[in-house]
Parts: structure tokens; sequence; C-alpha cells
């Protein structure tokens, strides 16, 4: 059960299917079960267009209601902490609480702090994203049909991704061969529990799937900063041309997005024929819907007794 879905820690490969499967009947047109009022809002104290406008299009499809928040007007910036923010929407009503926060594992502390109100993460720090993984797996599941003995690549800027960390967990878990590649001295030692670094030019020959990762240049110090050139990454750790063509036939190339066109992806790869980039946004909605629906089914928020069910509105 889903009291709060913040990690990928808690997700078992039973729960990834189960995840799946519903997303994917969303998609295939199985409409949302009526249910009472649930009131949602979307807390995001980074930047974001996909994860922000995708989380609330699931909302809006689920019958949700969105309470608008904007963290550069809300009592934040005076100085009120998470806690009490959290406190506050839940005295007010708010059911689900959906976060992004700079901060790693900042959902830890609010995870008490009102025990009315689920959170569900949107991303925090370098940690983990919860929802970018559900939806990685989908579109890989929807390719392919499983995930035992896939061959899947992790490449790119690793020492600031939250998306490798939550993918190469759960893609282990459900059978999957995770390799890595990148700048190697962005491989530490957490993720050899997961996989092998592996020069870049032999993983892009071996897997079935390459993930490719944004370099978060926002989150570099003032040294990475000054060192980075866009040309010289490219050249040494991007995927080119001339090395996308020697990946299997029926190999997908993927990405979290945004894309820095020609720094991590040559730009006519980013709707090339072998690219999923656009499909997992289309994908990120409807799974999106399907762990909102989860944590709500958890919390019973909006159930009706079964001789009301006939009158409710979405």
């Amino acid at each position: 059960m889903f009291m709060n879905f913040v990690s990928a820690h808690q997700v078992s490969p039973a729960d990834a299917m189960t995840l799946i499967d519903r997303a994917e009947a969303f998609k295939n047109g199985t409409p949302v079960p009526e249910h009472g009022p649930v009131y949602a809002a979307n807390l995001f104290f980074e930047n974001s267009t996909r994860t922000h406008t995708s989380f609330e299009m699931a909302e809006r499809k689920l019958g949700l209601t969105v309470i608008p928040f904007d963290p550069a007007h809300s009592s934040v910036s005076k100085g009120e902490t998470l806690s009490d923010t959290i406190k506050t929407l839940a005295a007010i009503g708010v059911n689900i609480a959906v976060m992004r926060h700079p901060a790693d594992a900042y959902y830890e502390p609010l995870l008490a702090a009102s025990p009315t109100l689920a959170i569900v993460n949107a991303g925090d720090g370098a940690g983990q994203h919860p929802s970018q993984m559900m939806l990685d797996l989908m579109t890989i599941h929807e390719e392919f049909g499983s995930f035992a003995g896939l061959n899947v690549g992790i490449v790119g800027d690793l020492s600031h991704s939250r998306v490798a960390h939550s993918d190469a967990e759960m893609l282990t878990k459900l059978g999957a061969n995770v390799f890595f590649s990148g700048p190697e001295k962005y491989f530490s030692p957490e993720y050899k529990q997961f996989g092998p670094f592996l020069p870049l030019a032999e993983l892009v020959k071996k897997v079935d799937v390459l993930n490719v990762l944004r370099v978060q240049l926002e989150r570099f110090n003032s040294g990475e900063t000054a060192e980075f050139s866009r040309a010289d990454y490219h050249a040494k750790y991007g995927i080119t041309d001339a090395l996308a063509a020697t990946m299997k036939p029926r190999a997908i190339i993927m990405h979290p997005a945004p894309v820095n066109r020609d720094v991590e992806l040559a730009s006519d790869l980013v709707e090339a024929p072998q690219s999923r980039i656009f499909m997992q946004m289309h994908n990120g909605v409807y799974m999106r819907m399907a762990m909102l629906e989860a944590v709500m089914q958890a919390r019973q928020f909006g159930a009706v007794p079964a001789s009301q069910a006939a009158t409710v509105r979405r």
C-alpha cells in the first residue's frame, strides 16, 4: 500500500508491474472509477516543465481538484518551514501534496508532519525520482514486453542524477542487466551494486535500452562549471550519430528530458526512429495517474459507499 510515494525503495517488482498494467489500461481508455472530492497541490521548489504539467494533467484526468501553489509567493519565502507548509495544507483540506525540492530526501521529516496528507515525491535533489522511474519502466515494457535479461545502459551525468539511482535499482529488481558509462569520475561506489562501468563505445553496442542522462549544469559547483565544455563533453561522452549507428537494430534511446541537444545527445537523435523520448512524456501522464490512484486507494481518499457511487461526480 502506498500511503506516500516517495522512493524506489518502497516499490517491489510486483508493485511495479501492477502500476504498469494500470497505467497501460488508462492509456488504452479504461475509465477512471467514480470517487468523491479529492484535493491535490503541486509544490515545485525547483523549475520543472514536464513533471509539473504531467502531474497536473494526471490529477485532472483522475478528477482531482488542483489547488494552486506558487512557492515564490508562498509563506516559505517568508521563512515558513516545509513542515508547517504541509501542516497548513492538511488543515485546509488538501489530501495529496506532489513535491519537488532541491534537498535530498526532503520528504523524510515531512512524512510524520501531518499523517492525514499524502506526499508524492516529484524529485529530490540528486536522490530519487520515482515517477520518472515508473514511466521509464512503462516505456520499456511497452517496447519489449518484459525486463528479464534486457541490457540497459545508463549514460552521462551519474553524479547529479536522481533518475539514475531510481532506474538502476528498479531495473535490477526486475531482472534487467544494468550498465553505466559517461565520465568515469561520476561513477560512485553506490552504483557498483547495480552493474559495471563500461567504455561508451562498448556499452552502446551491447544494450537494448540506452538511457541518456541530462548534464545537470545547475548542480555543478563553480569549478565544474568553469571546466565544462559542451563540445568536449559531446565528443567524449555524448551519443553522436556515429555511435548511434552502432546500436542494435531494435535498441531504443530514452532520456528524462529536457535534452541538452548536441551535448549528451546529437540533436537529430532526439526525434529519430529509435528515440522514445516524447513517448516517455506521453506515458508519464498515465503512469502518474496510476501512482496517484494507488495513493488514493491506500488512504481511501474519495471513497464512497457502493450505494452512493452512481451519484458521485468526479
